[in-house]
């Protein structure tokens, strides 16, 4: 780290532990250099950035403005430091993502795989997390990239990248319902059924469908986790109603079969590869977004539905 930047180290430190003298353990100096440099800045700028407590050291409102910036400068630091890097014909940087659920599994992981191949300095760390955060994560700049349902007209979101991803049925291979391509909603009225709670995006369009058709589901299980409805409609708890892009590893491996909802009243639901629009991406940054777009394909219907490597 450069010599710049010693004081914004110290003090981040010690917002962060509370503890002048566990910083100066963690960081391997002496607890009255970091003393003398909280010191001079609390001086300079004429305020305290820390209450002195029996039990340690607390944030001032002063501290905690700076613990703010601290955590943006270091962040535009590591920016800085790879486009240098860049410059010198390094590929290094680190990459932050926000997806939803659904992608923790099948096509996003294999493509992390391939960037990790292909570029091992760069480093990736993957937040899952729910679609409304995903988009707030992106527009707030803590992530470089995320992917979400239905991006709309977001004036501070860019989409690069969008599939149609469709609702269906999902049953266990060899189920009589699964041999069917598509079914109308109507179709599954009578049978036990296993669907995603309000928490989930999907959960929506489901709603859509129980008003226009009056329908009157037997409801046997809800969850919020798509893994879980997955799991209990592979023990035979009920024909489960989920998106292609949540059950496509399942389906591909053979476990399960999907068949779409063909109702005209719905819509697919668009997944989308987004930035911020006020925050051009870095170079490392760069890089993870053109292989994730070359990978998104695979992720639309009815290619998720389809045997791995056609």
């Amino acid at each position: 780290m450069p010599a710049f930047s010693r004081f914004l180290r110290y003090f981040l430190a010690v917002g962060r532990l509370g503890s002048i003298r566990k910083a100066a353990d963690e960081l391997n100096v002496s607890a009255s250099a970091i003393d003398r440099q909280i010191l001079n800045v609390e001086a300079e700028i004429g305020m305290p950035l820390f209450e002195r407590l029996p039990t340690g050291l607390r944030l001032t409102s002063a501290g905690e403005i700076m613990m703010a910036a601290g955590g943006r400068w270091q962040k535009s630091l590591s920016e800085v430091r790879a486009q240098i890097e860049d410059l010198r014909g390094l590929k290094r940087g680190h990459v932050e993502i926000a997806v939803i659920d659904a992608l923790a599994k099948g096509v996003i992981p294999a493509a992390i795989q391939a960037i990790q191949s292909r570029y091992p300095g760069i480093t990736i760390d993957v937040k899952v997390t729910g679609n409304d955060q995903v988009r707030r994560m992106i527009a707030s700049n803590e992530v470089d990239f995320g992917i979400f349902f239905d991006p709309e007209s977001f004036r501070d979101i860019t989409v690069r990248a969008f599939v149609d991803v469709h609702l269906g049925f999902i049953t266990p291979a060899g189920h009589p319902f699964g041999q069917q391509a598509e079914a109308r909603f109507s179709a599954c009225i009578g049978s036990p059924v296993v669907v995603p709670s309000n928490a989930l995006a999907v959960h929506q369009q489901i709603a859509v469908l129980e008003g226009t058709t009056r329908a009157t589901l037997d409801k046997k299980a809800t969850s919020n986790n798509i893994q879980m409805i997955t799991s209990l409609v592979l023990q035979g708890v009920g024909i489960g109603i989920l998106t292609s892009l949540d059950v496509m590893t399942e389906v591909r491996a053979g476990l399960l079969s999907f068949t779409r909802i063909s109702d005209p009243v719905l819509r697919p639901m668009t997944l989308a590869l987004c930035t911020a629009t006020a925050r051009p991406p870095t170079y490392a940054a760069d890089i993870v977004l053109g292989e994730m777009q070359t990978a998104f394909g695979q992720l639309a219907y009815p290619a998720a539905m389809s045997p791995l490597g056609a």
